[in-house]
């Protein structure tokens, strides 16, 4: 028995046939399946909200790479020269101050007002696919202009073509220009609640006359890969060294000021890993208990294939490749089931919502038959009242994807070769023996 061909075939009769006791390799098969398949649409969900918010950060408030330090609007003319670095996507120049906002008959509103260029959106494409223009233009070419978010000029109870007036309080109460009246040119919303409620874009030199001598003028710079940050900074601060305005200008990477808050995201994405992981211990846990009475059931066919010549190895093989089998086919189901669910989500979200409504429904009506009260409202799974979206994001990272599936496999593998571990135990004489 030195082919070993056999050794497949055997353990595919083994998985087909079934046992004669045991559960039927089906459970086995649907239970990783099912790990595999709810740990795919939950990571991609959570990607989707998690990816969606660490992007409006970095596309809308923090960039990339910040340089900051200087102060006359001379160093930003310069600084744009860094647009040549190699891997610079973007080179924005912004100031943000902090202002008290009123509109028509409301109090005031504490709020941050972002200076940019007129043409801010030409200059910087991330910031212009992330920011969506509800009403109006993203119209800064006026000094008096200002584009407001959603929510916030929601509470501010102002549309597009009315007066805001706005009182800097970064620059001093006591300077005449930092009372000044704005015309709303636009109103956008980023999907991030707290950009749309305390946010508002104005002209870069209105926004230096409002600071005063607390201007403090920042390069924001977008990379084609934001990976690449500290490559990008090494670059950058070789090319800052040319010039002596820049010197004490900082670099600092998007990792460093945003670290905690990434740091509690990467956190929590680890800890639902763990939980949902833990579907494949159970499932392991069953094949194993499962394999071990093969094992114990096969004792004769085990004796006979040891005394036909072969090994310890190769018949432990063949209970490995009964896991492997188990777990490649129920890995792929889920796998490709999850797949296909996590890209049509909304499609899923929605088709669940409506049978969870159905039943409300019929028991609505028999409630109301049988003299009860009925209940009121619709199930959601992601009710727009509680959560900031339009739509259920979902985003699928290919590493992920090849990691869970792999969990899945290795779980049955491993399960499967610690229970063949009775095989070595086993004698042929002693098997094989009728007493």
């Amino acid at each position: 028995m030195k082919d070993g061909r056999w050794i497949g075939f055997v353990a595919g009769r083994y998985v087909s046939r079934g046992r004669k006791n045991s559960p039927s390799p089906v459970f086995s098969v649907l239970g990783i399946a099912t790990g595999v398949l709810a740990l795919t649409i939950i990571i991609a969900v959570m990607n989707g909200f998690q990816l969606g918010f660490i992007e409006s950060i970095l596309e809308i408030s923090s960039c990339h790479v910040r340089i900051e330090g200087f102060k006359s609007t001379g160093d930003i003319e310069q600084g744009e020269r860094l647009r040549s670095v190699p891997g610079i996507l973007s080179v924005l120049p912004f100031e943000e101050i902090n202002v008290l906002l009123r509109g028509r008959g409301s109090n005031p509103r504490g709020a941050l007002v972002r200076g940019v260029p007129p043409n801010a959106m030409s200059l910087d494409p991330g910031l212009a696919a992330k920011l969506e223009i509800e009403d109006g233009f993203f119209d800064l070419y006026s000094p008096d202009n200002i584009v407001v978010g959603a929510e916030l000029a929601r509470h501010l109870s102002i549309w597009v073509g009315d007066d805001v007036n706005l009182l800097s309080i970064t620059g001093g109460f006591q300077d005449e220009e930092a009372a000044r009246v704005f015309n709303v040119t636009g109103i956008f919303r980023s999907g991030f609640y707290e950009y749309d409620l305390g946010w508002a874009f104005i002209n870069l030199e209105t926004a230096a006359a409002l600071s005063g001598d607390a201007a403090s003028p920042v390069l924001g710079i977008k990379l084609k890969n934001r990976w690449q940050d500290q490559r990008a900074i090494d670059d950058l601060k070789s090319v800052i060294a040319l010039f002596p305005d820049l010197q004490s200008a900082s670099v600092r990477s998007w990792r460093d000021y945003n670290r905690s808050f990434f740091g509690a995201l990467r956190t929590e994405k680890l800890m639902m890993f763990i939980l949902v992981g833990l579907i494949f211990i159970v499932v392991g846990l069953n094949i194993f208990q499962a394999q071990r009475r093969t094992v114990l059931e096969r004792r004769e066919e085990i004796g006979l294939l040891r005394a036909l010549g072969a090994s310890v190895a190769a018949v432990r093989l063949v209970f490995v490749w009964d896991g492997f089998i188990i777990g490649l086919t129920g890995a792929g189901f889920g796998l490709v089931s999850g797949l296909l669910i996590a890209f049509n989500i909304q499609a899923f979200f929605t088709f669940l919502e409506s049978i969870v409504n159905n039943l409300i429904y019929v028991m609505n009506s028999i409630s109301g038959f049988l003299g009860g009260s009925a209940g009121e409202g619709e199930f959601a799974v992601f009710s727009t009242q509680v959560f900031y979206i339009k739509e259920i994001p979902s985003r699928v990272v290919p590493f992920e994807v090849v990691l869970i599936f792999m969990f899945g496999l290795f779980s049955a593998i491993l399960a499967a070769w610690f229970a063949s571990g009775k095989v070595s135990s086993a004698s042929p004489t002693e098997v094989l023996r009728y007493e």
